[in-house]
């Protein structure tokens, strides 16, 4: 089976790539200006590396590539070579961005001498931002993610409960350091703030809607569709059941953003159409996401 990649795949991972590393510029900055210089934490592996950095001075971005070298090396074990493999990027990417940042910014504090909240806000925001570009765009950065997919493999636990545990543990070590339950409630606050943002960021990238068009002119209105949105159209036979006469009906899969064009093109072609328009949760296929299971 040939492994060439066309060019429109070509495109499509080097848009990925350009995407991937703009997310990880974000993250890199929301912790390196906002929680390192305010000794703020959360979960993940930059929690572990940024709680021992705080013990000890050890630079995190050392702390964060060991820990996932070390974790690699066991999910290419076990999990395989294929799962490995896309997390290298990320994973090198990263510890580059956070040693780049932590020393250009290094321990001032942007917003401030006790604004430890609103730093924050302000870092959980953009590692959620970052973080949420890198996932809607098929990136990883390990960590976490290693660890839950190995004990998923062998115990009945899901991806998203192994992954709240580690998160729990690490927050809560936070007091070890500094004997200060205020910078485990922060690292909660930290971690829950992520979460929302990343899912806003993921769930917006990929929104998805399904037209059903029922017209006369259906065969104008899909051949538009197709040439202008580059979306597939289905063509239903129904019946509409006050007249008793049969009517064709368009099922189209599109973008969000591509409403707007699809309205339009449907009220030049025929603007008595009637139209439904509805969100889905996901579409999964050609044009659309990747099918994943893990």
């Amino acid at each position: 089976m040939s492994m060439k990649l066309t060019k429109s795949d070509a495109i499509r991972e080097i848009k990925d790539i350009f995407f991937i590393t703009l997310g990880l510029m974000c993250y890199a900055i929301g912790w390196a200006a906002f929680l390192l210089p305010y000794q703020i934490t959360t979960g993940g592996v930059t929690g572990i590396s940024a709680i021992i950095f705080y013990a000890t001075g050890f630079p995190i971005q050392y702390t964060y590539f060991i820990i996932n070298a070390v974790l690699m090396l066991c999910s290419f074990k076990i999990l395989g070579f294929k799962f490995t493999l896309k997390t290298t990027y990320g994973i090198f990417m990263l510890t580059f961005l956070l040693g780049f940042f932590s020393d250009l910014i290094g321990t001032q504090q942007i917003i401030g001498e006790g604004q430890e909240f609103m730093a924050c806000m302000v870092g959980a925001a953009l590692c959620g931002i970052g973080l949420g570009i890198v996932f809607a765009n098929n990136g990883s950065t390990g960590g976490t993610d290693i660890i839950a997919a190995v004990i998923n493999k062998y115990r009945d636990v899901t991806f998203g409960r192994m992954i709240l545990y580690c998160d729990i543990i690490i927050i809560s070590s936070c007091y070890f350091v500094f004997e200060d339950w205020k910078r485990v409630v922060f690292g909660f606050a930290t971690l829950v703030v992520i979460s929302y943002v990343l899912d806003l960021i993921v769930n917006s990238a990929r929104q998805s809607v399904q037209f059903m068009i029922f017209s006369k002119e259906y065969a104008k209105i899909a051949d538009r569709i197709i040439s202008e949105t580059h979306r597939g159209v289905t063509v239903l036979d129904g019946t509409g059941w006050y007249s008793k006469n049969g009517v064709k009906v368009l099922v189209v899969m599109a973008k969000k953003s591509q409403s707007v064009s699809i309205f339009r093109l449907v009220k030049d072609i025929d603007p008595n159409a009637f139209i439904s328009q509805s969100s889905v949760i996901g579409v999964y296929g050609e044009g659309f996401d990747r099918i994943k299971v893990k």
